[in-house]
């Protein structure tokens, strides 16, 4: 059953850990025609998303070294602490073959750290980012992890029902080219999620919640059916 406290006067909603819950529907899940994809796992709640993808019948790679990546149609990049996995993803190889995938077609959702790892500016002057999507980033904008909070975001592309987001240390959208399509906004019409062509941004955790359809989402986005 989920809990409610409040930070700094917002409601947090707190649930029953997710990789328990995935975990034993995974265990019984079916394996279905899903995109072939894979989450970063070098730093951060790359469990969460592995164990999400597999409960959707999926079978993803860890991709911690540059072969990993080979026959991906998508990259899942978690949130964690955007400068680590950016040192990480350079003492590994990674950041220029993760680029070239991308050229290629391979789908990227980056999720809050990810967020700023594949935007193409930030408003920091570290990490250094993928420049992948043209969205312009500040990083931890609403504060420190007490600031962590939960919203409830109108996001059509998935559908008429609310998404319950959770935001830790979260990064937001400050400036979106003309190419991103901006998916879901904060009351205050702050985006914080935005999606250019294969390319799929959130600022929040949807790994996170009980909530799989950002995950179909990007999974129907890697096959291109979205």
């Amino acid at each position: 059953m989920a809990r409610a406290s409040t930070t700094n006067g917002r409601k947090l909603t707190v649930r029953p850990p997710t990789p328990t819950t995935w975990a034993l529907a995974a265990e019984e899940a079916p394996k279905t025609e899903t995109a072939k994809v894979g989450v970063l796992s070098l730093q951060g709640d790359f469990l969460e998303h592995l164990l999400v993808l597999k409960h959707l019948g999926a079978a993803p790679a860890e991709v911690r070294k540059e072969e990993h990546l080979a026959g991906l149609q998508g990259l899942i990049i978690p949130g964690g602490e955007s400068t680590t996995i950016a040192t990480l993803m350079d003492a590994w190889g990674l950041r220029d073959a993760i680029c070239r995938r991308a050229a290629q077609g391979m789908a990227i959702w980056g999720s809050c750290a990810g967020m700023i790892l594949i935007a193409s500016r930030l408003q920091d002057d570290r990490p250094k980012p993928l420049g992948l999507m043209d969205i312009t980033v500040a990083r931890n904008a609403f504060g420190r992890q007490v600031d962590s909070f939960a919203a409830d975001l109108a996001v059509p592309a998935l559908g008429p029902k609310a998404f319950h987001a959770i935001f830790i240390r979260a990064p937001v959208i400050v400036q979106a080219g003309p190419r991103v399509e901006v998916l879901a906004r904060l009351q205050d019409g702050t985006p914080v999620a935005a999606r250019q062509g294969k390319l799929l941004a959130t600022a929040f955790h949807p790994e996170l919640t009980d909530d799989d359809r950002f995950h179909r989402y990007f999974l129907d986005i890697a096959k291109g059916v979205a």
